[in-house]
């Protein structure tokens, strides 16, 4: 082979596949320096290699951090909806629990607009929560298999709210072992970077369960007192 005409790229392959090579040839190893890659200055193969492990070691550590802080995050979601949940169940009247839903939400996830709407829910047919439902909020819930997430993007639903949200959340709310929903659950916010098209969608998927099962104690008026 011409040396002359060796190139970066089969100089490389030759000492990947010599890995003897400065083992037999420890003073070129030893003599052999290359750029410092934040200084003016030239450095041995070992201090670079010693460079290149620190830097390694340092993005492994910011990793770490990262994965400590969603973590951390990840608790303290976990720990609001213990709460909101908790509370859904020790609330001794049904009928409350709309208004529940809206209000523990709005305070547990500061959330800059909230909003309920059901349907098929006898319970609630002569309230405000059954208000502006129509046969094409129906069908864009019925083909919710989950959360919306993302900009505001013409969905109707974000009618419901008192303020136009930057990006929102819509969840479709379903009773326990039933198919069709009975309600939208529109949560709102003025920062566009709240609610994204490819955020993890867990955590809403669970407050749309509990939402919808402590809605369904409502799906059947409760007898008449004589």
């Amino acid at each position: 082979m011409n040396q002359d005409a060796l190139t970066a790229q089969e100089v490389a392959d030759y000492l990947s596949q010599n890995p003897a090579f400065f083992e037999d040839h420890a003073d070129v190893f030893a003599s052999l320096t290359v750029p410092h890659p934040h200084q003016a200055r030239a450095i041995s193969l070992g201090e670079r290699q010693i460079l290149t492990l620190r830097g390694r070691v340092k993005e492994q550590e910011q990793r770490l951090m990262q994965l400590l802080h969603h973590a951390g995050g990840n608790e303290r979601i976990h720990q609001a909806l213990m709460q909101w949940c908790a509370r859904m169940l020790a609330e001794p009247d049904a009928q409350q629990i709309p208004a529940h839903i809206v209000r523990s939400l709005t305070d547990q996830f500061d959330l800059d607009a909230i909003a309920l709407r059901v349907w098929n829910l006898p319970a609630l047919t002569d309230t405000g929560l059954a208000q502006d439902v129509n046969d094409e909020i129906r069908q864009q819930a019925a083909a919710l298999q989950q959360p919306y997430c993302g900009p505001l993007k013409d969905q109707a639903a974000a009618g419901w709210l008192a303020t136009e949200p930057a990006s929102l959340a819509i969840l479709p709310l379903r009773a326990l072992n039933q198919e069709q929903p009975v309600g939208l659950l529109v949560m709102g916010s003025a920062d566009p970077q709240r609610f994204t098209t490819d955020m993890s969608t867990d955590f809403l998927q669970l407050i749309a369960l509990l939402a919808g099962a402590a809605l369904g104690r409502l799906a059947v008026v409760a007898p008449d007192v004589a």
